[in-house]
């Protein structure tokens, strides 16, 4: 577990939290998100977050449109936001195919794309690379840096090599 963690982002920035294997990146990524309570301190967040986990979030019976559809409806966006975050991630092809046939990688895009047609200001992505081939890792990071442009925040879990520049590193120790 983490402890004495302090954090701050602004419109445009990025936190990377890198350790190892049980170090809290995942609980941390869950408290700042507001799924978990913190066992002392507290978060201020005066903005919406949206949060990619591990699980993907999509149902595999549904098209990949139906879902982005409907988490952008859930989300208070527009249908042409979560067409764009489609098109963004290389999925406008697939939006006909249900979410059950995707391969890994178009399935943690499709969850990406959830996330970027939210309307959140603050992203907060679990190991968002995994499961990505170089092609979408490199889209990945334009989304990225186009949120961040726009004056959106990211807080990435990493092991990977993702590019997130000037991005304020927390190393957690187990």
């Amino acid at each position: 577990m983490f402890e004495d963690v302090s954090l701050a982002l602004g419109p445009g920035q990025a936190c990377r939290v890198t350790g190892a294997n049980g170090a809290g990146k995942s609980t941390l990524l869950r408290v700042l998100a507001g799924l978990l309570d913190p066992v002392a301190g507290s978060v201020r967040r005066t903005v919406r977050a949206a949060w990619l986990g591990h699980d993907n979030a999509l149902k595999s019976g549904r098209t990949l449109g139906h879902e982005l559809a409907f988490w952008a409806r859930l989300d208070g966006a527009s249908a042409m936001a979560s067409a764009d975050a489609a098109a963004a991630l290389d999925l406008t092809p697939l939006l006909g195919l249900p979410v059950g046939v995707l391969s890994h990688g178009q399935r943690r895009r499709a969850a990406l794309a959830r996330v970027a047609a939210s309307g959140a200001e603050v992203w907060l992505l679990d190991e968002p690379e995994a499961g990505l081939d170089v092609r979408s890792t490199t889209r990945l990071e334009a989304t990225l840096a186009a949120h961040r442009r726009q004056g959106g925040a990211v807080v990435v879990a990493a092991h990977g090599a993702l590019a997130l520049p000037d991005a304020i590193p927390l190393a957690l120790s187990s």
